[in-house]
Protein backbone atom coordinates (compact mmCIF):
# COMPACT_ATOMS: atom_id res chain seq x y z
CA UNK A 1 0.00 0.00 0.00
CA UNK A 2 1.46 3.41 -0.97
CA UNK A 3 2.38 5.84 1.81
CA UNK A 4 -0.07 8.63 2.60
CA UNK A 5 0.80 11.85 0.79
CA UNK A 6 2.37 14.47 3.01
CA UNK A 7 1.92 17.35 0.56
CA UNK A 8 -0.83 18.14 -1.89
CA UNK A 9 -1.56 20.84 -4.48
CA UNK A 10 -5.09 22.19 -4.80
CA UNK A 11 -6.07 24.31 -7.80
CA UNK A 12 -9.11 26.48 -7.12
CA UNK A 13 -11.04 28.40 -9.70
CA UNK A 14 -11.62 32.04 -8.88
CA UNK A 15 -15.32 31.22 -8.98
CA UNK A 16 -14.82 29.32 -5.69
CA UNK A 17 -14.71 32.73 -4.01
CA UNK A 18 -17.78 34.26 -5.65
CA UNK A 19 -20.57 35.67 -3.54
CA UNK A 20 -24.24 34.95 -4.09
CA UNK A 21 -25.09 38.51 -5.15
CA UNK A 22 -24.36 39.67 -8.72
CA UNK A 23 -21.07 41.56 -8.78
CA UNK A 24 -19.73 39.98 -5.58
CA UNK A 25 -16.19 38.92 -6.46
CA UNK A 26 -15.62 37.53 -2.98
CA UNK A 27 -17.77 36.00 -0.32
CA UNK A 28 -16.83 35.85 3.35
CA UNK A 29 -18.82 32.63 3.53
CA UNK A 30 -16.85 31.09 0.65
CA UNK A 31 -13.54 32.10 2.19
CA UNK A 32 -14.58 30.75 5.59
CA UNK A 33 -15.74 27.46 4.08
CA UNK A 34 -12.37 27.04 2.35
CA UNK A 35 -10.53 27.88 5.57
CA UNK A 36 -12.49 25.17 7.39
CA UNK A 37 -11.73 22.60 4.69
CA UNK A 38 -8.03 23.52 4.59
CA UNK A 39 -7.84 23.44 8.38
CA UNK A 40 -9.25 19.91 8.44
CA UNK A 41 -6.62 18.76 5.93
CA UNK A 42 -3.87 20.50 7.90
CA UNK A 43 -4.97 18.64 11.06
CA UNK A 44 -4.17 15.40 9.22
CA UNK A 45 -0.54 16.56 9.01
CA UNK A 46 -0.71 17.32 5.30
CA UNK A 47 0.92 20.42 3.85
CA UNK A 48 -1.05 22.13 1.12
CA UNK A 49 -0.16 24.41 -1.77
CA UNK A 50 -3.07 26.38 -3.19
CA UNK A 51 -3.18 27.69 -6.74
CA UNK A 52 -5.88 30.20 -7.60
CA UNK A 53 -7.50 31.25 -10.81
CA UNK A 54 -8.74 34.80 -11.24
CA UNK A 55 -11.91 34.32 -13.26
CA UNK A 56 -14.09 35.86 -10.57
CA UNK A 57 -12.32 39.17 -11.25
CA UNK A 58 -11.18 39.07 -14.88
CA UNK A 59 -10.47 36.45 -17.50
CA UNK A 60 -7.48 38.03 -19.18
CA UNK A 61 -7.65 36.10 -22.44
CA UNK A 62 -11.35 36.84 -22.85
CA UNK A 63 -10.87 40.49 -21.87
CA UNK A 64 -8.14 40.98 -24.46
CA UNK A 65 -10.45 39.62 -27.19
CA UNK A 66 -13.36 41.94 -26.37
CA UNK A 67 -11.34 45.03 -25.44
CA UNK A 68 -8.78 44.99 -28.22
CA UNK A 69 -5.84 45.00 -25.81
CA UNK A 70 -2.99 42.62 -26.44
CA UNK A 71 -3.20 39.02 -25.24
CA UNK A 72 -0.10 39.63 -23.12
CA UNK A 73 -1.73 42.57 -21.34
CA UNK A 74 -4.89 40.50 -20.79
CA UNK A 75 -2.82 37.65 -19.36
CA UNK A 76 -1.07 40.03 -16.97
CA UNK A 77 -4.46 41.28 -15.80
CA UNK A 78 -5.46 37.66 -15.16
CA UNK A 79 -2.26 37.09 -13.18
CA UNK A 80 -2.99 40.13 -11.03
CA UNK A 81 -6.48 38.74 -10.40
CA UNK A 82 -4.95 35.49 -9.16
CA UNK A 83 -2.75 37.44 -6.74
CA UNK A 84 -5.79 39.35 -5.43
CA UNK A 85 -7.57 36.03 -4.80
CA UNK A 86 -4.50 34.56 -3.14
CA UNK A 87 -4.20 37.62 -0.89
CA UNK A 88 -7.86 37.28 0.14
CA UNK A 89 -7.32 33.59 0.97
CA UNK A 90 -4.05 34.34 2.75
CA UNK A 91 -5.77 36.89 4.96
CA UNK A 92 -8.57 34.49 5.85
CA UNK A 93 -6.13 31.65 6.61
CA UNK A 94 -3.84 33.81 8.73
CA UNK A 95 -6.82 35.20 10.66
CA UNK A 96 -7.64 31.62 11.62
CA UNK A 97 -4.07 30.95 12.76
CA UNK A 98 -2.82 29.07 9.68
CA UNK A 99 0.64 30.16 8.58
CA UNK A 100 0.88 31.01 4.90
CA UNK A 101 3.34 32.16 2.30
CA UNK A 102 2.31 33.83 -0.96
CA UNK A 103 4.33 33.28 -4.15
CA UNK A 104 3.93 34.78 -7.60
CA UNK A 105 5.84 34.61 -10.87
CA UNK A 106 5.30 38.35 -11.36
CA UNK A 107 7.60 40.47 -9.22
CA UNK A 108 5.73 42.44 -6.55
CA UNK A 109 8.08 42.38 -3.59
CA UNK A 110 5.76 44.21 -1.22
CA UNK A 111 3.00 41.60 -1.67
CA UNK A 112 4.54 38.21 -2.32
CA UNK A 113 7.72 36.22 -2.58
CA UNK A 114 8.95 35.61 -6.11
CA UNK A 115 8.28 32.06 -7.26
CA UNK A 116 11.23 30.50 -9.03
CA UNK A 117 10.70 27.15 -10.68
Amino acid sequence: MPAKPQRIVLKLSGEALLGSEPGDNFSVESLQHLVEEISSVKKLGIEMALIFGGGNIVRGSAYSKISGTSRVQGDYMGMLATVINAMAMQGALQASGIETRLHTAVEMDQLAQLYIR
